[in-house]
């Protein structure tokens, strides 16, 4: 899938935004951290609190990116 994506027909999304393709892929990449972070609480709450900084630290450096232009 990531092949025909990628090269085989690629599409634009990011610029021009294109609301119907770059909302389900937010939704999923956002959704698929949350969804981490709530499987690996029960387990140990040492390795919760470790995925949850770097989550924090993935959205703070994607927040910085698009602010300075590169995002």
């Amino acid at each position: 899938m990531s092949l025909v994506v990628d090269y085989v027909r690629p599409v634009e999304f990011r610029r021009p935004r294109r609301a119907r393709i770059l909302a389900p892929y937010l939704l999923l990449f956002f959704g698929s951290i949350l969804l981490m972070g709530l499987s690996v609480y029960p387990v140990s709450k040492p390795l919760w609190v470790a995925t949850a900084v770097t989550a924090a630290a993935l959205l703070v450096a994607l927040v910085r990116a698009q602010l300075q232009g590169l995002g």
